[in-house]
This record gives structure tokens, sequence and C-alpha cells, in this order.
């Protein structure tokens, strides 16, 4: 999926799972502050294992999964996750490793996403979740107009400790991408 020249989101495939795990090599103690799956990524092949289970999901209408290429390299990965096709609503969720950042490619990814989710899949509902004082998640949905619901207390176990996730939202009729 082109998002802009520099810029294109490809189906998770089993290519990915190298480059994954180098980005997570490279960015694991930046990573592993706000994502709960870091520490259980300990090579290669559990990333193939991992992207095994989201093609499957991706078959049963679950999920749609990206890899985030950069100016030719994989940097991350985003998707539409926890897909409820009869309420139209699904969760947006992203990472990207540490020395990308600030490059505004998850902006770019997020608005094509939602895009694709609103105009393609049919959904009326798109949230995101991000933990409070991850000023750099919460930067996203903020920057793209999502409106901030409320905190889900004690909604993620990250490095073993329950920590509370602001929850945004946006809807089909407020998007403006």
């Amino acid at each position: 999926m082109h998002v802009t020249p520099s810029i294109q989101l490809e189906p998770l495939d089993n290519k990915h799972a190298a480059p994954f795990f180098r980005i997570v090599e490279e960015s694991r103690a930046y990573l592993r502050e706000w994502l709960p799956w870091v520490d259980f990524m300990l090579s290669a092949d559990h990333f193939d294992l991992f992207i095994q289970g989201a093609k499957r999901r991706t078959e049963q209408k679950m999920e749609v999964s990206y890899a985030i290429v950069f100016e030719g390299e994989v940097v991350g990965r985003i998707g539409l996750f926890y897909i409820h096709e009869h309420n139209k609503i699904a969760s947006i969720g992203y990472w990207i490793g540490q020395q990308y950042q600030g490059k505004g490619i998850i902006t770019a990814s997020c608005k094509k996403l939602i895009t694709y989710g609103f105009n393609i899949l049919g959904l009326n509902r798109i949230e995101i979740k991000c933990g409070v004082g991850n000023s750099k998640s919460t930067a996203i949905p903020e920057r793209l107009g999502f409106t901030r619901e409320g905190i889900i207390r004690q909604g993620e176990l990250v490095n073993n400790e329950f920590i509370d996730l602001y929850l945004y939202s946006v809807l089909k009729e407020e998007w403006e991408g």
C-alpha cells in the first residue's frame, strides 16, 4: 500500500521476520518501555511464528497487519486489530525503531490505514490506546484529530506492572484523512 514516495505498507510476510528482529535488537530498551511483547522476541524465529499468527488472523478478518517500509527498509509495524465486523470497530497499533522516530512515518502510515479502514473495510470507529506518559505515542492520535475519551485504568501489563492507557477514537463521520 503506497503511503508517500518514501513510505510503503507491505502485508506481513515471513520475509519481515529478520528485519523486525533487527529493529527490536537495535531499539530493545527503547521499545520495551511501552510494549509488553518485546522481551519475548528473542530471535527472528519468534517473529516468524508471530507473523504466521497474524496471517491467520488476517484470513479470519480479525486484523490487517503491515510492515512499514521507509526508503526501501523495514522500520516497524502497523495494523488494524480486534476488528469487530458487526460493530464496525477496530483498534490501530504501531511501533517503529527508535532511529526512525520524528520523520512523520507513523503519522502518515496511520492516515493511510485509517482511511483504508473507513473506506475499504467499512469501519465506523477506530480506536488507539496509548500508555499514559508515552508522549510520543499519544501525539499521534492527537495530531490526527482523535478524541481522547478517557483512561483505561491498569489496562495493560508491561514489564510486570499494570499501566494506565489513554483511549482515543475517531468516527468515520469525523475523519477528514
